[in-house]
Order: structure tokens, then sequence, then C-alpha cells
């Protein structure tokens, strides 16, 4: 017995609302995911959501030269004569395994993110300046978390290496040189603007850094 040709068109018609059916189911689950690693309160153990989104966009863009820098100067063994071992021409661009001091292992999307974990803040300062102690008053009445990393540019025997480093790479020439995750703020007047403003807490918070005050009283 033949299947009359007006059913079996219907029969092969079917298949197509199925199809649209788990295309949309897949397309709602994909959304739902999506959804849930912006929104949702989770956390990797030792990484944040921000450094690990920022982690997956940087896999695919070289590590900015800042981070060279900020590897140097936050390590646990602060190798301050590195910058003056070799003739350097701050002026330009430096190649990063000179800031790796010869660890040619280095992975710098590993680092990036660490250094941003740890050291969200990094305020380089001199001892003897005025503003740049009136920044570092500034920050401590914040009561960070993580605190500010202060590199006192002075006390290195690197430190106009750094000063002419920081010129270029930031555009900031002068101290305090305040970076925000790689990112130079300004210095001391920029840092009491924001604070004046009442934006600095909500500035450092979405930049993963707590805060347990509002600040010193103006």
């Amino acid at each position: 017995m033949s299947v009359p040709s007006q059913y079996a068109v219907n029969i092969k018609n079917t298949g197509a609302p199925r199809v649209r059916r788990r295309r949309l189911a897949l397309f709602v689950v994909l959304l739902a995911g999506v959804l849930f690693f912006l929104f949702s309160p989770w956390e990797i153990p030792g990484i944040s959501r921000a450094n690990m989104g920022q982690l997956i966009k940087s896999k695919t863009l070289p590590v900015e030269e800042i981070y060279g820098l900020l590897h140097l100067v936050t390590g646990d063994h602060e190798q301050e004569h590195v910058l003056n071992k070799v003739d350097l021409d701050p002026t330009t661009p430096l190649a990063m395994d000179i800031y790796a001091a010869g660890d040619s292992t280095l992975d710098w999307h590993k680092e990036m993110v660490h250094v941003n974990e740890e050291y969200p803040i990094v305020v380089f300062s001199k001892t003897y300046c005025p503003y740049s102690k009136r920044a570092k008053q500034l920050l401590e009445g914040y009561d960070l978390q993580p605190p500010p990393k202060v590199i006192e540019v002075d006390l290195r025997d690197d430190g106009i290496m750094i000063k002419h480093l920081l010129s270029r790479i930031t555009g900031h020439s002068t101290f305090p040189n305040i970076l925000l995750r790689g990112e130079s703020i300004g210095g001391s007047d920029h840092l009491q603007r924001l604070h004046a403003e009442k934006t600095l807490k909500k500035l450092l918070e979405k930049n993963g850094v707590s805060s347990r005050s509002n600040g010193p009283s103006q």
C-alpha cells in the first residue's frame, strides 16, 4: 500500500519545527550561560571575574610594556640592578625579556593577571615629595584591600630609568604616578579631585579594590 503524496509531504515537514525548537533551546542555554557569567556572584579561587575576562581578552593581544615594569618593581625580590646592567634607551620601547631579568619561561599574560590581582593600585612615589605624601595619605584613608603597592623611586638605584620609562609609557612625568590596573590615573591633584567628587571609591571598587571607608573627611 503506497502512502499518499500529500501525507508524505506532511511527514517530511514535521522535521522543520523540531530543528527550529532545538536551535531555540540551544540559543536560550547559551544566553543563560553568558548572563550567569556576567551577573552571578561566583569567582574562581585566586582570580576574580574581572581578571578572568581580561585574561580571555588579552590572550589574543600582546601584553603592554607597563606590565614589564610592574613585574620588575612588584616582585618578591626587586631586581633594582636589571635596568642598569645594559645600555638602554628609555625613550624607546624595551623588549619584555629585559623586564623578565632573563626568565625566558615567564608567561606574560598570566603575569599581567597576577599583577592586577595582587597589586591593582601601584603608587610610584618619592619619599621627599609632598604631593606623593599627600596622595599616599589619601589612599590610606580609604583602608583599601588589597592595599596600594608603593614604589619609592628615589630609593632605587634604577630610579632615573624608571622615571623616564613612566613618562614615555604612561604620559605622566611627575610624582606621584598612580596606576590602577596598569593605567595611570594621574597624580595627587587628580586623586584629590576624584575624592572631592566622591567618585574615587566607586572607581576603585569597579577595578576590584574594596574600601572599608569613604576616605578622609573633606
